[in-house]
C-alpha cells in the first residue's frame, strides 16, 4: 500500500472517508508514506502495518492488528504482486498465495454466518491473466490463477450468504516500480535478452496512470451489484469488464 497501484487506492480509499491499513513490507517507503498522509489527513485515519505476506502468521497478524485498531473490516485489496521469472516460486507465493491466503483471512472476519458484517474483497490481477504474456510465463500464470480463484469463490460467497461481494481488478501496463523489473537480470532470469519485446509492447498498448486503477477500486466498491466481475482497465478503452458465457451450473444451498 505504500507505492504504486496500493499507494493510488490509499489516496482514493482516504478521499472517499475510508480509514485505511496499510499493509507493506517496505518499510522506508511506508514511513515516508504515512507521514505524507498524516500532513493530508487525519493521523487516526491511517495504520502502517509492517508485513510480508508470504509469511502466513504475519499476514495473520496483520489482519488481527487491524480489527484491533479500527474494531471491524470492510474492504479487503489483495494488491501485493512482483514480476520475477528468475525466483518463480517467490513470484508465485506473492502474486497468488498471498491473494488467497488473503482472502480466506477477509472472509474469516467479514462473512455473515461467521459473525461478520459483510463485505468487498477486490483481488489485483492483471490483461496477463486473460491472455498469454510472452516471456513472463510465471507472472502470467499467477494472475490467470488470481482470476479464476476470485471467480470461484465469488460464487461459493453467493451460494453461501457471506454477505462478501468479490471482484478482480486486471489492468494493462502501469507506471509503477515493478515496470522496472523488466530492465533487471534478476528478475527476468533466462527471458532478460527479451526485454526490449516488452518494453515494445508497452509502448503499443501504452501506459497508464495508477490513478485510474483507484478509480476502478472505488467503482466496484460503491456499485453493490458486482460480484465475480472481472474489470479490464486499459489505455485505449478505460474501464470495462471481461465479458464471459453462462456461469457453470452451481447447486442451490444446502
Amino acid at each position: 500500500g505504500a507505492q504504486g497501484i496500493g499507494r493510488a487506492f490509499v489516496q482514493a480509499l482516504l478521499g472517499k472517508g475510508a480509514k485505511v491499513a496499510l499493509l507493506d513490507g517496505n518499510s522506508e517507503a511506508r514511513q515516508e508514506r504515512k507521514a505524507a498522509l498524516d500532513e493530508q489527513f487525519e493521523e487516526q485515519r491511517t495504520v502502517f502495518i509492517q508485513c510480508d505476506v508470504t509469511d502466513q502468521e504475519q499476514l495473520k497478524g496483520a489482519f488481527k492488528k487491524v480489527i484491533e485498531h479500527f474494531g471491524r473490516l470492510d474492504i479487503v485489496v489483495n494488491n501485493a504482486g512482483v514480476n520475477n521469472e528468475k525466483d518463480w516460486e517467490s513470484t508465485i507465493q506473492i502474486n497468488l498465495t498471498s491473494v488467497i491466503r488473503g482472502t480466506y483471512l477477509g472472509l474469516e472476519y467479514m462473512r455473515k454466518g461467521n459473525g461478520g458484517d459483510g463485505g468487498v474483497i477486490i483481488n489485483i490481477s492483471s490483461l496477463a491473466g486473460l491472455m498469454p504474456a510472452a516471456f513472463q510465463p510465471v507472472y502470467c500464470a499467477t494472475k490467470h490463477g488470481v482470476i479464476g480463484f476470485t471467480r470461484s469463490i465469488a460464487v461459493t460467497a453467493n451460494m453461501e450468504n457471506y454477505g462478501v461481494r468479490l471482484n478482480t481488478i486486471c489492468p494493462g501496463f502501469v507506471n509503477t516500480p515493478i515496470l522496472q523489473s523488466i530492465d533487471k537480470e534478476e528478475n527476468m532470469g533466462q527471458y532478460y535478452s527479451y526485454k526490449d519485446e516488452i518494453k515494445n509492447m508497452m509502448q503499443f498498448y501504452g501506459v497508464m496512470d495508477p490513478s485510474i486503477i483507484a478509480e476502478g477500486l472505488i467503482t466496484i466498491i460503491e456499485d453493490d451489484t458486482l460480484n465475480g466481475e472481472v474489470m479490464k482497465i486499459t489505455a485505449s478503452q478505460g474501464i470495462h469488464f471481461q465479458q464471459y458465457g453462462q456461469t457453470p451450473f452451481t447447486s442451490s444451498k444446502r
